[in-house]
């Protein structure tokens, strides 16, 4: 009799949502041949994220931001406006680079889904910044330095009310709701609802309606390519991403002059609110892992890194809790994929403390000798393709960074090539080289 998921060991519940990612139920591969290359692609990164067995070659990611469209000829003003041209764009890119993943159709959001909201967290093409460029992150305190109470006791009405209302414009009157706990006996219950007949409060839910109706059309797009590019033979690498309570409250809440004067003024109300946090942003990851079949869980890590915080904030205030979701996540069979964007050399001794064969680290300006040092037979490690080099590198450059990549990180296995950071435009040349590369000198003998 099957195990249900509630019995199974952490490992068995990774090897279930391994299996399901390699042997995916629905998938009409269009010929043996990309049948073949998807289980050879699952296969070869589950060996290298686990390091229980060498794959047969150093798998090889690309993680573009809106490079797919620029390859094209577009720009991201015309995939963020025109959901017809994502899908070519992304599977262009695909099919002429080989990699051996996906990462969706990395467009962002749609664009007139953002217009409707007024949007105030972020910048985008043609609306802030150029129609040519990407998006730009506007950090603000959308929750203001006395309110951890409200977060830390009702998250659910923070998240719902007050945070909307200051992030998206069109949305600012719900602020003024009442909170619905109210409506206990029958004698009155109508006066909490006196505000939703008002037309502030109608406008802000008719935005609300005109979003959900400009989402489902983008999504009716980019869910298309999910489903299209495993039957050409290649994976998703994530499921799903997820974030580190610091960032949470550092990026998108306090912003990072709020969360730096809450570590000297209120620390205490900023431990509790991430312990708060935690469980929630454990949940969205093993979610979005089981409702796709694949145990990978992205993780961008923005704060923790070097010169962020001193060793001591980090242990203190950012670790615990990364740590805590990170955990969470391996307990329900996820594999957390953790991207440490920036140097995160100081960070190396804290972050071994972690099961063996349970999480990937992608680096980005790290030094590669000691992040696979101190890591070698705990986690894989992934990345450090350079931006610049991307961008301004000459093709031989390009080979010989992958090589010494390879050398340094590949014994083994247990190893992934990747770009460091997001990237837009770039010599494709160099990209293909880079490719190329591992596939022809990434190979285990």
């Amino acid at each position: 009799m099957e195990k249900q998921w509630e019995e199974m060991t952490l490992e068995e519940k990774q090897e279930s949502l391994f299996a399901r990612w390699i042997s995916p139920e629905g998938v009409k591969f269009v010929s043996p041949e990309a049948e073949k290359a998807y289980k050879e692609r699952t296969t070869r990164f589950k060996n290298a994220l686990q390091i229980k067995t060498k794959p047969d070659r150093v798998p090889v990611l690309l993680i573009p931001s809106f490079a797919p469209a620029y390859y094209s000829g577009l720009t991201p003003h015309d995939v963020m406006y025109n959901y017809d041209k994502i899908t070519p764009a992304w599977k262009k890119f695909s099919l002429d680079f080989q990699p051996d993943s996906h990462g969706g159709c990395a467009v962002p959001s749609p664009g007139k889904f953002l217009d409707i909201l007024d949007f105030k967290l972020y910048k985008w093409p043609g609306h802030g910044v150029s129609k040519d460029t990407t998006y730009q992150c506007i950090e603000g305190e959308y929750m203001r330095a006395d309110e951890y109470d409200i977060l830390i006791n009702n998250p659910l009405y923070f998240f719902y009310y007050i945070w909307p209302s200051r992030v998206f414009g069109a949305l600012e009157p719900i602020a003024t709701l009442p909170h619905l706990s109210c409506v206990t006996e029958m004698y009155g219950v109508a006066f909490p609802f006196i505000p939703y007949g008002t037309p502030p409060i109608k406008a802000a839910y008719q935005a609300l309606l005109e979003a959900g109706d400009e989402a489902l059309k983008w999504i009716q797009v980019v869910g298309g390519f999910d489903v299209e590019m495993p039957a050409l033979g290649f994976p998703a690498h994530q499921a799903g991403p997820t974030k580190a309570p610091f960032d949470v409250i550092g990026d998108t809440l306090r912003g990072t002059k709020g969360i730096m004067m809450d570590m000297y003024r209120q620390p205490d109300k900023l431990i509790e609110a991430m312990e708060i946090l935690t469980p929630m942003f454990i949940q969205l990851g093993v979610d979005a892992a089981k409702n796709a079949g694949n145990p990978l869980i992205f993780m961008p890590l923005h704060k923790g890194a070097d010169g962020f915080l001193s060793d001591d904030q980090y242990k203190k205030f950012y670790w615990p809790t990364l740590r805590k979701v990170i955990m969470g996540l391996v307990d329900e069979g996820c594999f957390p994929f953790i991207w440490a964007e920036g140097g995160y050399n100081s960070r190396l001794e804290v972050i071994r403390d972690l099961p063996k064969g349970k999480t990937a680290w992608l680096f980005d300006q790290t030094n590669m000798t000691k992040a696979k040092e101190a890591l070698d037979g705990i986690a894989c490690v992934a990345g450090n393709m350079p931006m610049d080099l991307l961008t301004v590198g000459t093709t031989q450059e390009a080979i010989d960074h992958t090589k010494r990549l390879i050398d340094t990180c590949g014994k083994n296995g247990g190893y992934i090539m990747a770009n460091g950071a997001f990237f837009d435009e770039v010599r494709w040349e160099n990209l293909r080289a880079i490719v190329d590369t591992v596939k022809e000198y990434g190979v285990y003998k």
